[in-house]
């Protein structure tokens, strides 16, 4: 533990500071990466693809939750599924009126720009 003292705009705080030694703290951060290895469930979904029009992620981000499944009805401008970017929750919405006919994606999933979320008949 190391003390150190920090002015900020004009008034003085007295810190410390811990130093953690080893890089094992940032591997188990890697480690659930392999999660969105999990994503591949999404290229079993391209044959559904055909079937409708795709719904892809606007940005890279998070899937926090999805709030439709395949088959279901939906209206346009219903929330589909809720993608976190920088911090931010982002609905994405139903486009037109139609079913679901495929979700590609699952809640806790990493998906880059473009990634394909579901498809929309």
């Amino acid at each position: 533990m190391k003390k150190y003292q920090v002015n900020v705009n004009g008034t003085a705080y007295e810190v410390t500071v811990e130093e953690i030694k080893g890089g094992a703290a940032p591997a188990p951060v890697a480690a659930p990466a392999p999660a969105p290895a999990a994503a591949p469930a999404p290229a079993a979904a391209p044959a559904p693809a055909g079937s409708g029009e795709q719904i892809t992620a606007p940005m890279p981000g998070t899937i926090l939750d999805v709030k439709v499944a395949a088959g279901q009805a939906v209206k346009s401008g219903d929330v589909l599924m809720i993608l976190e970017a920088m911090k931010m929750e982002n609905e994405i919405m139903a486009p037109h009126d139609g079913t679901v006919t495929s979700v590609a994606v699952a809640k806790g999933a990493s998906v880059e720009s473009g990634a394909l979320l579901c498809t929309l008949a």
